[in-house]
């Protein structure tokens, strides 16, 4: 079972670098020039209001970090031009796509959305695709300056021995986890009662008594309803095989697609728009009911299976891949693995609370009792049992313990000074205006090298 932690933080360096119209035609106030590329105000603001809308710290006065930030995204920019360093637009639409759904999602509704950032969805739409590529390219040009960085043990060693005591990092209690779980029988009748219920949902929207987008809005049991079951843009990679099979088919937007299972439950879809290799579409999803009865049978079998664990009957890395129904872990004898950070260690925060709550109660190589949990992808309930493989108390980051940790603060550390030589040169060979009223700041760089 993979644990993804999920954040709303959208990349900001970028915005910058949209085009700036001014209106009433009023003449835009210039704060910067970089080369031939102007900063204007209006940027600024932009920028400024984006990152308080997602929360995004500023170390310093705004108005001297934010330009700071653009300029340096100018010249990299630059540097993308000179490399011809181009993107996919098909994953940066996804990306745009994606970003509109989580504002209209936070904020509740596109009018909300268009009145918080006064601008229409369209326009946010051609912008952000423009922001995300020039982040994109940024980050291929970063990658390109660095890409000769090579780490020794010794490097990752020495880095450590220069760290003084407040530099290293205290490591949060760590625990390395398996899991075994077993979907409940869901009744055939359930499954036809849902089944039913989405052939008249679907009725109701061909014969024109009811609005797919309302239905939606009353029924599915998806985030997608507070949208009118509206997902956005999406390629095949993106939805699961079942739903994109069905929603690709869809030519008529009138029309409604037959039901449709998928891992998240049974859905009806509706075409909203196609463009090239992506799709737009709307959808109802209903997912049927574990009874009580069929979660106790399933906690009874679990239970079963962790008492002949303990007999020694078989082991539970024996048990996983025959017994767990969970796709991620199954093939892996049962090892939970941490998205965030890519190790089979978790802090307990980053373990779903069912989990947490049982793991907090073991001691290593212990075994929990079977418990119910919502699976994470499908958000239905499952039975499991975990074993605690093992806990790492709370530490000051080690080279025996650590190592990963600190091999990424040395690389960390090491590509910063190498972009930061790289920034500084590019600062000398170009030229650099910042208009009076935005000079008094204390920037990271030198940008007022003629003073």
């Amino acid at each position: 079972m993979k644990v993804k932690h999920i954040t709303l933080s959208i990349i900001l360096s970028a915005i910058a670098s949209l085009p700036m119209i001014a209106q009433n035609n009023i003449a835009e106030e210039v704060a910067w020039v970089i080369g031939d590329q102007l900063i204007y105000k209006s940027e600024i603001e932009a920028m400024y209001q984006q990152m308080q809308y997602e929360k995004t710290p500023i170390n310093g006065d705004p108005y001297c970090v934010v330009p700071e930030r653009i300029a340096l995204d100018k010249l990299f920019l630059h540097q993308a031009d000179l490399d011809t360093i181009e993107v996919q637009n098909s994953m940066i639409l996804q990306q745009v796509e994606s970003r509109i759904n989580d504002y209209i999602t936070n904020l509740g509704s596109k009018e909300k959305v268009e009145q918080y950032f006064r601008k229409t969805i369209p326009q946010m739409r051609e912008e952000m695709t423009e922001m995300w590529k020039n982040q994109s390219r940024i980050q291929q040009v970063q990658a390109s300056l660095t890409k000769d960085l090579k780490t020794t043990p010794s490097d990752v060693r020495k880095y450590f021995n220069t760290l003084d005591a407040d530099s290293i990092p205290f490591v949060p209690l760590q625990v390395e986890v398996q899991i075994i779980t077993l979907n409940p029988i869901i009744p055939r009748q359930e499954i036809e009662d849902v089944k039913a219920r989405l052939r008249d949902y679907s009725n109701r929207v061909t014969s024109g008594e009811s609005d797919f987008s309302t239905l939606a809005i009353l029924y599915s049991e998806d985030g997608s309803s507070l949208r009118g079951g509206e997902i956005g843009f999406m390629g095949r990679g993106h939805l699961e095989p079942e739903y994109a099979a069905a929603a690709f088919n869809l030519n008529d937007p009138k029309k409604v697609s037959k039901i449709v299972e998928t891992q998240y439950g049974f859905h009806i879809i509706q075409l909203i728009e196609k463009r090239g290799d992506r799709i737009n579409t709307r959808h109802i999803l209903l997912r049927p009911k574990v009874s009580d009865k069929d979660l106790t049978a399933a906690i009874a079998r679990l239970d079963s299976i962790r008492t002949d664990i303990i007999d020694k009957k078989f082991s539970f890395e024996e048990a996983a891949p025959v017994i767990s129904q969970d796709k991620d872990t199954r093939n892996s004898k049962g090892v939970m693995v941490n998205d965030q950070s890519g190790t089979i260690r978790f802090e307990m925060s980053q373990l779903p609370q069912e989990i947490s709550r049982e793991v907090n109660n073991l001691q290593p190589g212990e075994i929990s009792k079977p418990f119910i949990m919502k699976d994470p992808k499908s958000n239905r309930d499952v039975v499991a049992i975990v074993k605690l493989t093992n806990r790492i108390s709370g530490h000051k980051a080690n080279l025996s313990d650590d190592y990963q940790l600190i091999k990424s603060m040395y690389e960390k550390s090491a590509k910063s000074k190498i972009i930061a030589k790289w920034i500084d040169k590019k600062i000398n060979d170009t030229y650099i205006r910042i208009e009076d009223g935005w000079q008094n700041c204390e920037f990271k760089h030198n940008w007022l090298k003629n003073k």
